[in-house]
């Protein structure tokens, strides 16, 4: 099956989205395209990275991943063609694969597709379907452009462990208002285990953990591992984000409390 995937800071508004699906399907008729969101906050990397890292390995393996966000090309952003984990990603080199992949992707490509429209404007439409539907249909990765070993650094900020806890920060809030932090349920196993803690975002506090929303009453603060085993706290039925007044970036600590105060 072949599939492409579109994640995109266009929006819902204008004919973007329409435009390169269209010219996909004139050049692929018979490929599925699969919306991840086109609703990333204009020129936002880190939320775009966000999205695809939690989204893309539910696809089979071979799908093309088009990164319509930040897309015009310079000699110190290139367009790319990234392989890594079966997948196909093609986008600018803004940063945004750093913060994708964990490890080191198997394969990057400098793409080399000449632009066969008159606009450098929008290389999605152009460019970035060409390579697409090029990969789909059995071209070798090396015969798009040429192969380089790196792809521009953006470093995301990785939470901290000492022996009195945990310091991570709120990288996502969904469209729920639920806070997702960079805390993984294995770093908080490590360090916390069976111990006593309490996590505090903002002036709030949690002392233990939920296996669901609805393991408290309704507008209740809850704390739980998410399916992409992050720790994210929120408030059931009700808007976390809002409500408690927190941004991306803030602060989430989960700080061990000692025996002789429990």
């Amino acid at each position: 099956m072949a599939i492409i995937t579109l994640t995109t800071d266009w929006g819902d508004t204008d004919f973007y989205a329409a435009a390169v699906k269209g010219h996909i399907l004139s050049l692929l008729p018979q490929v599925t395209i699969v919306d991840i969101t086109h609703k990333i906050p204009s020129f936002d990397t880190s939320r775009a990275a966000y999205v695809l890292r939690n989204a893309f390995h539910y696809f089979p393996k071979g799908t093309v991943h088009i990164i319509g966000l930040n897309s015009e090309e310079s000699i110190e952003n290139p367009h790319l063609i990234v392989s890594c984990q079966g997948h196909y990603f093609i986008g600018t080199d803004n940063g945004i694969f750093s913060l994708i992949f964990k490890n080191l992707p198997d394969k990057i490509i400098i793409l080399d597709i000449p632009i066969e429209g008159e606009s450098y404007t929008f290389s999605t439409l152009d460019r970035f379907v060409s390579a697409a539907v090029k990969l789909l249909q059995g071209v070798p990765m090396e015969e798009l452009g040429e192969v380089t070993s790196k792809t521009e650094q953006k470093l995301s900020f990785e939470p901290a462990a000492n022996q009195q806890g945990i310091r991570g920060m709120v990288i996502h809030i969904d469209s729920y208002e639920n806070i997702i932090t960079n805390i993984p349920k294995e770093l908080f196993v490590n360090v916390i285990g069976n111990k006593a803690f309490r996590i505090q975002i903002k002036g709030y506090s949690s002392t233990f953990i939920s296996e669901s929303y609805g393991d408290v009453r309704e507008g209740e603060l809850v704390s739980l591992f998410g399916s992409n085993g992050l720790l994210q706290i929120a408030l059931n039925k009700a808007n976390a984000a809002s409500l408690l007044g927190v941004q991306e970036k803030d602060a989430v600590n989960i700080l061990l409390i000692p025996e002789d105060k429990f």
